[in-house]
């Protein structure tokens, strides 16, 4: 009888009566049908296996993802500090290391300040080790050149000297400094309790930041002038005039118990005697302020630079409710990305934000830009969306997740996320800059805990300042 098993493999037997014989038979015949099924290399349907399941990493926890992207995004202002003065370099080039390597940015290295403060509180930075790191930043600000006070918007960190901004811009420079202040203020509020070193180090930045002659920069009219140089005096002529990301000069102005800035200045001056409030809307939303230059909104970091210390929660004035005014202008930014006017590729929910940061330019080449609505060139800067976690908690964690999670390898590189990048062009530099990496981290924090707002807020003369421009706050209880 013949009996077919496999396609490959055929057995012809016939019955056999002796039950030894049988166990013998089937023992040979199961051993024959084994090794001729799988020693014949002419099958046509060879054996295959299934392939190995991949299972997927599970999704981070939004906890672990905040410590991710803030521990590395520290690293700007730790590892790729300035080497001697280790205040912040004002560019980091992933391919070109060398590319300023010794140009300190001012605003920058307030925002790093703050930073470094973040990184002892968390942990990712031991606090001995910072508080030397702190030690040699504030000498090195101490001796650096000063104008009535101010600092430059660059220093030479071999040296201490002004690197010149422009022809004309070679001396104070009063915004970038206020940005340095409000960093300084937060060091010494970290540390003012702390040990002999520590309350050491309170001090110096203490009298640092109560050596700025604010009011030099009045030119004794009430309004803020940007800069000045021992060189080209008021040249340069640029009022401080809102909205833009100079309110934080007027709050310092106001705060300082050694050289004020009177409240008809701020009136006058920043809030052009009222013509700051708008009545406008953009996607329904209301904008609260005219912005510079645009009917729209301006560049997110107006929301940033302003706010790494000072709480917007809860505080108004005569013109504006400020959580209402930053929580809005995230709102439309992102309304504007989502709508997505230009088309571009990629732009939506969860890939939006424009700021000012480096772009591509309609070349393919490097440039820099401030993106904002009316300045839209299909690039998107992660600091936007990141640093606006306080103001859209959710669809900043959308973007976070997708650079994180779906783009890493692409878009985040040895200092966290970089600088800019664009779907609608395939393109992304691997480039960082301390004013955009710098709010990073402050801002998160801030969404997480309110550290720094806490730290800022609470300095007596910050309290007195903000009183006496006739502000209060529901949040800090004045």
């Amino acid at each position: 009888m013949p009996g077919s098993l496999t396609k490959d493999c055929q057995v012809f037997f016939n019955p056999i009566s002796n039950s030894s014989d049988v166990k013998i038979l089937r023992f040979f015949f199961l051993f024959s049908l084994l090794a001729s099924c799988s020693c014949n290399d002419n099958a046509t349907d060879p054996i295959t296996e299934n392939p190995p399941v991949v299972v997927p990493p599970p999704a981070m926890s939004e906890e672990e993802l905040l410590n991710l992207v803030q521990k590395e995004s520290l690293k700007y202002f730790w590892e790729y500090a300035e080497s001697n003065s280790k205040l912040a370099r004002e560019r980091y080039h992933v391919d070109e290391p060398y590319v300023d390597e010794h140009v300190v940015t001012t605003g920058g290295s307030g925002f790093g300040l703050m930073t470094l403060l973040v990184g002892i509180e968390r942990g990712f930075i031991n606090r001995e080790a910072a508080l030397t790191r702190l030690q040699t930043a504030l000498t090195f600000l101490e001796n650096a050149d000063r104008f009535h006070g101010a600092w430059s918007h660059w220093i030479d960190g071999t040296n201490g000297n002004v690197i010149p901004f422009g022809f004309d811009d070679d001396g104070g420079d009063i915004v970038e400094t206020s940005f340095l202040c409000q960093g300084l203020i937060c060091v010494r509020e970290y540390f003012k309790n702390g040990n002999e070193a520590e309350q050491a180090l309170a001090l110096k930045a203490d009298e640092l930041w109560k050596g700025v002659d604010w009011s030099w920069y009045t030119k004794g009219e009430n309004v803020m002038y940007w800069h000045w140089s021992p060189n080209y005096a008021w040249q340069k002529n640029f009022k401080l005039e809102g909205y833009n990301e100079c309110l934080i000069t007027y709050i310092m102005g106001a705060a300082s118990p050694t050289y004020p800035v009177s409240a008809p200045a701020y009136n006058e001056g920043w809030a052009r005697s009222g013509a700051i409030v708008s009545a406008e809307s953009s996607f329904g939303i209301p904008k609260v302020f005219n912005y510079n230059g645009t009917s729209s909104v301006g560049p997110m970091f107006w929301a940033h630079y302003s706010y790494l210390g000072l709480d917007p929660r809860g505080l108004t004035d005569q013109y504006a409710n400020y959580w209402t005014l930053t929580q809005n202008h995230a709102k439309i930014m992102l309304k504007y990305c989502v709508t997505n006017p230009h088309q571009y590729v990629g732009y939506n929910d969860k890939c939006w934000g424009l700021t000012a940061s480096y772009t591509r330019n309609s070349n393919g080449s490097v440039g820099y830009t401030a993106h904002q609505p009316n300045n839209d060139t299909g690039v998107i800067s992660p600091t936007a969306a990141l640093s606006d976690f306080p103001y859209t908690p959710v669809e900043s964690m959308k973007f976070l997740r997708f650079i994180y999670e779906e783009n890493k390898n692409k878009y985040v590189g040895v200092a966290g996320p970089y600088d800019a990048f664009s779907p609608q062009y395939n393109w992304v530099t691997k480039r960082y800059l301390a004013i955009d990496q710098g709010t990073i981290v402050p801002m998160i924090e801030n969404y997480r805990t309110g550290m720094l707002w806490n730290l800022f807020m609470n300095a007596p003369e910050v309290q007195t300042g903000l009183i006496n421009l006739g502000f209060s706050s529901s949040q800090h209880g004045f």
